[in-house]
C-alpha cells in the first residue's frame, strides 16, 4: 500500500528545493501500468513530450494547464481528472501543484 498524500508532500518538498522546480518518482510499475507523483512550483513546465499510449492526470494540489502540440489547452484543478492528450504536449502549473499521472505504456511494442 501507498500513501500517496504523503508521497506528495515530500516530493513538493523536493519540489521547493530542486532548481527545476519539480521532483517526480513512479511509485507503480506493474506490467504494463504505471504510476507517478509529479510536483512542481508554481510556474514550471516540463516541454513538449510524447504521449504514452493511454493516461490521465489526476490532480492532488494546485492547478495545472496541458497543452497540446497544437495549441489546445486543458486546465485541471485540485480534485480534477482528465485524459492525456494522445499527441506532444507540455505540462504547465499554474501555481504550486502535485499531480498523480496513469500511463499504459508498450512492453516489447
Amino acid at each position: 500500500m501507498i500513501d500517496v498524500l504523503a508521497l506528495a508532500e515530500e516530493h513538493l518538498t523536493l519540489a521547493r528545493a530542486s532548481a527545476h522546480g519539480r521532483s517526480a518518482h513512479t511509485y507503480l510499475n506493474e506490467g504494463t501500468l504505471r504510476q507517478a507523483v509529479i510536483a512542481l512550483t508554481a510556474g514550471t513546465v516540463l516541454g513538449d513530450h510524447e504521449a504514452p499510449p493511454a493516461g490521465s492526470l489526476h490532480v492532488l494540489l494546485g492547478r495545472v494547464r496541458l497543452v497540446d502540440d497544437d495549441g489546445r489547452t486543458v486546465e485541471i484543478g485540485a480534485g480534477q481528472s482528465a485524459p492525456i492528450p494522445q499527441r506532444r504536449h507540455s505540462l504547465e502549473a499554474d501555481q504550486e501543484s502535485v499531480v498523480i499521472l496513469t500511463s499504459v505504456v508498450n512492453i516489447g511494442g
